[in-house]
């Protein structure tokens, strides 16, 4: 009996050792989750308003692509996660963090989204993708100052896939208007206007604003409404819900490919409207895009 008791004790201990190995391995084994990604310490805007003085400001196009943040190391997403790219991509860049923007041009981002979060790199496609650098988050000084880090960099060390976002002082909200009907007539998004002098803050900041004609907003898909006409057959709009609790459909904006696939429920959607009535809900809402980097996770390393 006694030695049962001892062999049993002993193929226990042996069992226990074998799980904890087995623990340790894969924990260091395993990619980590989406959920252990960290996001990156970026700034973001406000929104301009037409009382807010801006003259001497820094004007720049708000361009729409896919925000990119090199650590030093590595280009990662607003959430954290990886890009897979041609190591030639990042040829030269500097040991310190990037703030940029991938991107191909106006009116592409779902070409740009096929391009960027595929986990098989297509080189030729990536040789259409830059990379626009609007700041520099650790560089010493002014804003001023981290942008002609940045040029001066890549002077020395040339990267042809990088591209440093140019500025033009902003004379008044005339001006700014003038910038912005150009800007939209070419297909262009917006701008962003940077405070002279201003430092680099993680967070909301009231140092950059972005100036568009509409407003924009995320809501998460919580349903569908079938389509009728030439959409029978297909979505003909999305029900959605806001932080707040507010739900309200969206019909317009999609293009046939997204009618024909649409939005995941669960997934998270980025609209445009114009304000926002006594009830809560937006006026004219739109369609833009599913938030790709909620819709498709980027592999970490």
């Amino acid at each position: 009996m006694q030695v049962l008791i001892i062999h049993c004790a002993t193929f226990f201990n042996r069992y226990l050792t074998s799980l904890l190995i087995a623990f340790i391995y894969l924990s260091f084994a395993l990619p980590p989750t989406q959920a252990e990604t960290q996001a990156p310490p970026v700034m973001s805007p406000y929104t301009w308003e037409p009382h807010m003085d801006i003259r001497g400001w820094w004007m720049s196009e708000k361009y729409d692509g896919i925000r990119g943040y090199w650590t030093g190391k590595q280009l990662v997403s607003r959430v954290g996660n990886v890009f897979v790219m041609p190591p030639w991509f990042t040829e030269n860049f500097p040991a310190v963090p990037l703030d940029g923007e991938l991107w191909i041009g106006r009116q592409t981002f779902a070409e740009l989204s096929g391009i960027v979060l595929d986990q098989t790199p297509d080189e030729t496609a990536w040789k259409r993708v830059r990379y626009m650098i609007f700041d520099v988050p650790q560089a010493r000084g002014s804003f001023e100052d981290r942008l002609d880090f940045a040029r001066q960099w890549f002077n020395r060390h040339p990267n042809a896939y990088v591209t440093i976002v140019d500025h033009e002082r902003c004379k008044d909200a005339e001006h700014l208007q003038q910038k912005l009907t150009e800007i939209e007539m070419q297909g262009g998004e917006g701008l962003i206007l940077r405070r002279p002098q201003s430092p680099y803050t993680v967070g909301r900041s009231r140092d950059i604003l972005k100036v568009k004609t509409y407003q924009d907003a995320d809501a998460v898909v919580v349903g569908y409404r079938p389509g009728k006409g030439r959409h029978a057959g297909r979505l003909g709009a999305l029900w959605v819900e806001l932080p707040n609790g507010v739900r309200f459909a969206i019909g317009t904006g999609f293009k046939d490919a997204e009618r024909d696939d649409p939005p995941p429920i669960g997934s998270t959607i980025k609209f445009k409207h114009h304000g926002f009535t006594k009830t809560g809900k937006p006026r004219f809402a739109s369609f833009l895009r599913v938030r790709e980097e909620l819709k498709r996770q980027v592999q970490t390393d």
